[in-house]
């Protein structure tokens, strides 16, 4: 017999498939539902702050940016801003996160709502695997928070953008761990 705790997590993958096809726009397509986060009610760790914990969070590219494409993509003024994801869509995602991740804080103002792999170096604008709730507090033993990742996420595009890197190796060095991808891929 099927307990409503169980039923919750299925209904609430089901409401996030929707709104990622309602957001994306005709340029991108939801993502597949198996891309999708399979169980809603998994456990996050906080244990990995400054980064999300990789078996919630692991990225997720957009098939449309390649390295072939970033001239016409990424590169081009507005792009991100032209792909963003609602922030009713974000929004929503963002308390379910907080809560599969059991931070104590629930204040919605702070975190951001990240892009892991940012739009900018062809994240995938609106797959659950791409988007977690970022503390925009310092955590983890760095003492890092979001706006420091924001400051890698623009040196990287920088790089990618004026040819010094490649769209993969970018996207790969920032998904295995920000706090050193910039020295990773010999940018600092």
């Amino acid at each position: 017999m099927l307990r409503a705790h169980r039923i919750a997590p299925a209904v609430a993958t089901v409401v996030l498939a929707a709104a990622a096809l309602a957001t994306a726009g005709t340029a991108h397509a939801a993502a597949p539902a198996s891309h999708t986060r399979a169980a809603l009610d998994v456990t996050c760790s906080q244990a990995y702050l400054p980064l999300p914990d990789p078996a919630c969070t692991p990225g997720a590219t957009n098939p449309d940016v390649t390295q072939d494409t970033i001239d016409s993509t990424i590169c081009v003024p507005g792009y991100s801003t032209s792909i963003r994801p609602s922030s009713t869509y974000t929004n929503r995602l963002k308390v379910q996160q907080i809560a599969q991740y059991g931070y104590e804080d629930t204040n919605t103002a702070d975190y951001e709502e990240d892009h892991f792999i940012p739009l900018s170096l062809g994240g995938n604008p609106t797959d659950p695997n791409n988007l977690w709730p970022e503390p925009r507090y310092a955590t983890g033993t760095s003492g890092q928070s979001s706006t420091d990742k924001d400051t890698v996420e623009y040196k990287l595009y920088r790089a990618v953008c004026n040819h010094q890197v490649d769209l993969v190796p970018a996207q790969q060095a920032i998904a295995t761990d920000w706090t050193t991808a910039l020295s990773v891929l010999g940018l600092g």
